[in-house]
């Protein structure tokens, strides 16, 4: 399989993008459905840590959605020099929209005595590889003017 080119890494973060926030944009309808018809497995008192995990999940998945669409528009309008470095970006920002949003996600679905289920564990990895992605997207942008 050949390199990737500029093109090629734009609009994949464009689909991931695009198709993200619909999944987390449906998730939080989803969350809202559950509290307007206030059902109780997500309602209730002993489920407020399930409450906060999903609605971090939505959140975090949401706001990924838009930093990959934003970074595929970064690269479209300030296209690099060189395309290298842009595997190592895109796989780790791709990571980390995977993994925080998902991590919270599951770490909601059982929940022991209030703490969060073992999935919760994928979100500092996650967080680490977001943090990465957004410093070496913020130095190259440097690097474009």
């Amino acid at each position: 399989m050949g390199t990737k080119g500029l093109a090629d890494y734009v609009r994949l973060h464009q689909r991931i993008g695009w198709w993200a926030l619909l999944v987390f944009a449906a998730l939080g309808l989803g969350l809202e459905s559950l509290q307007g018809f206030k059902i109780a497995a997500y309602l209730d008192a002993s489920n407020e840590t399930r409450r906060l995990m999903w609605r971090l999940a939505h959140t975090h998945g949401t706001l990924l959605a838009v930093v990959n669409i934003l970074f595929a528009l970064t690269l479209a309008a300030r296209p690099p020099a060189s395309t290298e470095g842009l595997a190592r970006i895109s796989g780790t920002l791709i990571a980390a929209t995977l993994l925080l949003p998902i991590g919270f996600f599951i770490g909601g679905i059982v929940v022991y005595g209030g703490d969060p289920g073992l999935g919760v564990l994928l979100v500092p990895i996650g967080g680490v590889l977001l943090l990465l992605a957004l410093f070496w997207i913020a130095r190259g942008v440097a690097d474009f003017f």
